[in-house]
């Protein structure tokens, strides 16, 4: 599908060719069209979603928004005021939430239209989209995976239904998402957005990030969960850079996947084409992962969970708080 980026989306309303309502009258139209087959969303915010772009538009100062009228989805595990956050578990309250995720809030006053929630595998737990709520596919593959737990986020986008959805990633969360389904994902370094992801953001682990179809929209996305203008704007390298890349794996139970392995080569072939330097590197992976599985379990004994192999992980977590886990990992 082609769809205007979010960069061009923005730049259309606030020169007047575009209203955030036709934007978002054009986000809909998309998801009832689309999404009974991929079950990207788990909240559709149509006449929410409607009424604030209609806001939007009757405010008249659209000048200073760098995301004014763009429609962007967000995944199911932080609040956004008015609806219910059910991260994927029947246990969850279907209680609305009473204000914003402070990422939520920073989309909002950059002029985002929140269209609704993305689903998520229960209490993000898992590496596929799929709860009690119902199954998350790939776009280009429905019988395939989006991945998780961000999937309802990437289906959405590579869908060409939003041109931006926020996700985050503890473990893999973004980037397996934004691989299975080819998107560009990041997942950012501690301190750059708010974390605030349920409990403790599963021991410091999670990081709320983007998900878009190009470059300069993650950066986009990235600049205003960050509250950092400057990165919306990445800058031509004044000299060559120093890339690392890691094959190897990080335990005897995972090999990597020789498709994998050549599209890694083939882009550090690239880079030094473009005139980096690529060197190949192996990553200090600890021998024993017990402590960093402890730490991914502990964050499931954190929270509620009906789900067979969750009550599973939970039995494991609770042997161990999540506190002291996290002091504990390396990469605390």
């Amino acid at each position: 599908m082609n769809l205007p980026t979010a960069v061009e989306l923005a730049a259309a309303v606030r020169s007047g060719n575009l209203t955030a309502v036709e934007a978002t009258t054009a986000a809909l139209h998309r998801i009832k069209l689309h999404d009974p087959r991929l079950g990207a969303f788990q909240v559709v915010r149509a006449e929410k979603a409607l009424a604030e772009a209609a806001a939007l538009d009757a405010g008249g100062d659209l000048a200073s928004l760098a995301l004014a009228g763009v429609p962007i989805a967000i995944k199911d595990n932080i609040p956004v005021a008015g609806e219910p956050q059910r991260d994927g578990s029947a246990a969850t309250s279907g209680e609305t939430q009473n204000t914003d995720h402070e990422v939520v809030a920073r989309l909002r006053a950059a002029g985002a239209i929140i269209i609704g929630l993305t689903r998520v595998p229960e209490l993000c737990v898992f590496g596929t989209t799929d709860s009690v709520f119902g199954i998350s596919r790939n776009p280009w593959n429905t019988d395939r995976t989006p991945g998780g737990s961000s999937g309802g986020s990437a289906a959405a986008v590579a869908a060409g239904i939003v041109p931006l959805a926020h996700g985050n990633d503890g473990m893999g969360s973004i980037r397996g998402p934004a691989g299975n389904c080819g998107l560009f994902g990041l997942k950012p370094g501690g301190g750059v957005v708010p974390q605030n992801i349920g409990f403790d953001s599963w021991g410091g682990l999670s990081e709320n990030g983007p998900l878009a179809t190009t470059v300069a929209d993650a950066a986009l996305l990235l600049s205003v969960m960050s509250d950092r203008p400057e990165l919306a704007n990445p800058v031509e390298p004044l000299h060559p850079l120093r890339i690392a890349i890691a094959a190897g794996e990080p335990s005897a139970l995972v090999k990597l996947d020789p498709e994998w392995r050549r599209g890694l080569e083939e882009t550090a072939e690239a880079l030094r084409a473009a005139g980096h330097i690529v060197t190949e590197t192996t990553f200090p992976y600890d021998p024993n992962p017990l402590p960093l599985l402890a730490r991914w379990f502990a964050g499931t004994a954190a929270g509620l969970d009906p789900g067979e192999w969750t009550r599973v992980r939970r039995r494991v977590g609770s042997q161990r708080p999540v506190t002291s886990i996290a002091s504990r990992s390396p990469l605390a």
